[in-house]
């Protein structure tokens, strides 16, 4: 059957001071990193989450590499990290030689189960990586508690965070580093790019040497260590300005779009929604995820071909860490059933900010239509 028109399962909303922004950078002729527009946007972010220093960076990824880089994390150290997660967290460890120790998620909050994590420390744990998934954050205070017990730096990756809570607290502000991404489906994008944020000035400083090619400050094109270029644009600082003055109305876009979801998909059989609250956090719905009961026979990669057949786009859940080819050399040990449940069945539906409440309602029927195709064991 071929769709007429298809709705995204993300499109950003650019409609505010992006293309003032990036006159400027073409009128003045700064385009690259040295425009102003870096410094302003690296203040302003690492101001909104209760940080001291901001470096901005090519994407979320590379934040991640450069926070491990600069920990000094390197062979044999162990970083104890969700397996359920983007790839990105376990690689920025792998590439330094680090060891990813996985914890199994939690099957309510889609979040690393924290209550696992102290019987994973040995003599070799050198760090905690926390990441925030889809729109609840982990329980923070019990992984700095474990820190501080164990003398254990912390990683903080809140690449889904932007505007997101915990008991009050930004996140982003947790741990010795912490990373954000501003990839398009970001709350805050700058098409691509990431940050870096810190209150330690000399880990700030050394991210700032790590991103752009650990030139010596004494000469500028002698190298003692190599990085590689990681800089983050004037044009895309641009964009991100403009977005970041609306973060408050994109958390409570989402928010909406998150209350209408649930409100017109609760009760349908087959489908587990995503929690709305927790005694620590309001949920910001970074993606409106589904997980499939364990009624429901078939799994995701079914749900997302029927939904693409009705016009709407949709996008599976994370695979974990623990069943990635590339790493298939490494024996990870544990069990971790609630994380291969997740992406097996978990999907998330259209999300994106500049999502119109016709689409929702659309998005909405289609699901619906779906759910009642597997459910009579049409397909």
């Amino acid at each position: 059957m071929k769709v007429k028109h298809f709705i995204p399962v993300n499109e950003p909303l650019l409609n505010g001071n992006e293309k003032k922004y990036l006159c400027q950078c073409i009128d003045t002729g700064w385009i690259s990193s040295e425009g102003p527009f870096v410094r302003e946007f690296e203040q302003k972010m690492s101001e909104t989450v209760d940080r001291k220093y901001g470096i901005a960076v090519s994407n979320g990824t590379a934040a991640l590499e450069i926070a491990v880089q600069a920990l000094g994390i390197g062979e044999g150290d162990e970083v104890i990290m969700p397996t359920f997660t983007i790839i990105s967290c376990a690689m920025a460890v792998t590439k330094a030689g680090g060891v990813p120790v996985l914890i199994d998620s939690d099957l309510c909050t889609w979040n690393m189960k924290v209550d696992e994590i102290e019987a994973r420390i040995t003599d070799r744990t050198k760090a905690i990586m926390i990441v925030h998934l889809y729109g609840l954050p982990v329980e923070a205070d019990k992984v700095i508690a474990l820190a501080h017990k164990y003398h254990l730096k912390v990683i903080e990756d809140a690449a889904e965070m932007h505007g997101q809570t915990y008991r009050g607290i930004p996140c982003g502000s947790f741990g010795d580093i912490s990373t954000f991404s501003f990839y398009p489906n970001k709350h805050v994008t700058t098409g691509e790019g990431g940050m870096v944020v810190t209150d330690d000035e000399e880990l700030a400083e050394r991210c700032r040497m790590l991103r752009n090619l650990c030139f010596r400050k004494d000469v500028r094109y002698v190298h003692d260590e190599l990085s590689g270029n990681y800089r983050f644009t004037n044009l895309q600082a641009a964009v991100g300005l403009a977005q970041l003055e609306r973060l408050n109305e994109f958390v409570e876009r989402k928010r909406a779009m998150g209350r209408y979801y649930t409100e017109h998909l609760q009760g349908e059989e087959g489908l587990i929604l995503p929690v709305e609250e927790t005694e620590y956090a309001r949920n910001i719905y970074w993606v409106y995820g589904l997980v499939l009961d364990q009624t429901i026979a078939v799994d995701n990669r079914v749900v997302l071909k029927l939904l693409a057949e009705e016009g709407i786009g949709a996008r599976t859940f994370f695979w974990c860490m623990h069943e990635q080819p590339v790493y298939g050399s490494m024996s990870f040990g544990g069990s971790y059933h609630n994380g291969e449940y997740l992406a097996r069945k978990g999907f998330y539906i259209p999300s994106g900010l500049a999502l119109t409440q016709a689409q929702m309602e659309e998005v909405v029927a289609k699901v619906k239509k779906v759910m009642h195709t597997i459910r009579n064991g049409s397909r």
